[in-house]
């Protein structure tokens, strides 16, 4: 039987053709041929990388948390970064449902972004379950972020950079639109995922070093997983962007953006001190100024700017952490076992 030809004959897409942003000529709904593979192979190391929260054993947690073992400033420590993550997690994740998804017209691109979207509703289901084994109040951890100031400061930063692109008018059409819209992808990905999250991570695998809270230590180890491609993908998409658009990186706006990232280091430093009034674990508040500064300048020469502060890294164990070819495999204590655990590699 011959097959009639098509009612409304199109050409097909060509990967020339397809544009990270401001593609309107071209179906977005047309995944291939692939332009962006660099896009693609963050989704499927995504998929490599899946767990779930409940696959990790909480009884050791739960029996040393409910011990004397703990001081004061260690279980402030915990605290305050579980009030932090938990509203963190589902801060990027609306972003990226509502302000991003929108105005990347490229299909793979928002394939990865639906991939980490389900990442984010991972993470905040992780501490859901944190919260829930250790029975701690589920309204003092995640209304944090409106009752601690340095919790609050962090994500008033972010949500500003969110405003203006959930405008119903916002479009990246205009130079001023796609320079809004590139700052929000760098303060999500740069600032927040790239920055904001790194003290927390160095304190509590600072417990998991010492078999302290080692359920905790074991899913931050897994988000930590996660943030590295999160990250990385974000800086392959804001490249990609400025490459496309070379207009959108000034030098007025290229000093814009130094001085978010500088603000963003001062928020996070205020946010080390109220974690650690005081020493714990060999950490002290003054290490995490330098930590972040060393950070933030990482963070700064991968997104072609350069770096700010002169320090060094004083944590230097998480950047064997971070480097997890060096690591034991995070994968092999789980419960359940998933053979696309063993295809991702770094």
């Amino acid at each position: 039987m011959s097959q009639e030809p098509a009612t409304h004959p199109t050409e097909r897409v060509k990967a020339k053709d397809k544009k990270l942003i401001n593609c309107n000529a071209v179906d977005v709904n047309q995944l291939m041929p692939l332009k962006y593979k660099w896009a693609w192979e963050h989704y499927l190391n995504g998929c490599a990388n899946h767990w779930m929260p409940t696959e990790v054993p909480m009884a050791k947690d739960i029996e040393l948390w409910k011990s004397n073992s703990l001081s004061v400033d260690e279980r402030r420590v915990i605290m305050r970064n579980l009030g932090f993550f938990s509203t963190a997690e589902s801060l990027v994740g609306n972003n990226i449902v509502l302000a991003i998804f929108k105005h990347v017209t490229n299909p793979e691109a928002r394939q990865y972004l639906l991939r980490q979207s389900f990442e984010e509703a991972i993470h905040t289901h992780t501490f859901h379950y944190i919260v829930e084994s250790l029975a701690l109040n589920e309204g003092e951890i995640f209304n944090m972020y409106n009752e601690v100031n340095s919790i609050h400061d962090k994500d008033k930063f972010e949500m500003e950079l969110t405003q203006d692109i959930l405008d119903k008018d916002f479009s990246t059409t205009t130079a001023e639109g796609a320079q809004k819209f590139l700052e929000n992808l760098i303060g999500y990905y740069i600032i927040m995922e790239g920055l904001f999250f790194y003290s927390g991570f160095v304190m509590i695998l600072s417990f998991h070093r010492q078999n302290k809270m080692v359920g905790i230590g074991e899913q931050f180890q897994y988000i930590l997983r996660d943030e590295t491609v999160h990250l990385n993908f974000g800086i392959d998409l804001i490249n990609g962007i400025k490459e496309e658009n070379p207009e959108l990186w000034s030098p007025f706006f290229q000093e814009h953006i130094i001085d978010l990232v500088k603000q963003a280091v001062e928020l996070e430093v205020h946010y080390a001190e109220d974690c650690l009034p005081r020493g714990i674990l060999g950490l002290t508040a003054p290490m995490f100024r330098e930590y972040v500064q060393y950070v933030a300048n990482r963070r700064l020469e991968r997104i072609g700017l350069k770096p700010v502060w002169k320090s060094r890294n004083p944590f230097p164990w998480m950047s064997e952490t971070i480097d997890l070819g060096k690591e034991k495999n995070f994968f092999e204590t789980r419960v359940t076992e998933y053979q696309s655990s063993a295809s991702l590699s770094w």
